[in-house]
């Protein structure tokens, strides 16, 4: 099924998709999925990081330690 099939079909249409729609179509979702994901994950790990840095920076500044 070529690129132009699949999105010119609408899952509110009227006519049934074809199995093969439906796989194409749920392969899509799996890999906007799959990169949200991974993208959701980038994210939450920078914030740890800045987290634990700013919780150490506080630390250093509490104790008047030096880094």
């Amino acid at each position: 099924m070529s690129a132009e099939e699949l999105k010119s079909y609408r899952l509110n249409s009227m006519e049934e998709p074809t199995d093969e729609m439906l796989e194409a179509i749920m392969l899509g979702v799996q890999e906007t999925a799959r990169k949200t994901t991974a993208k959701a994950k980038a994210e939450l790990d920078r914030r740890f990081e800045e987290a634990m840095r700013q919780i150490k920076e506080y630390r250093q500044q509490s104790h008047g330690m030096q880094p």
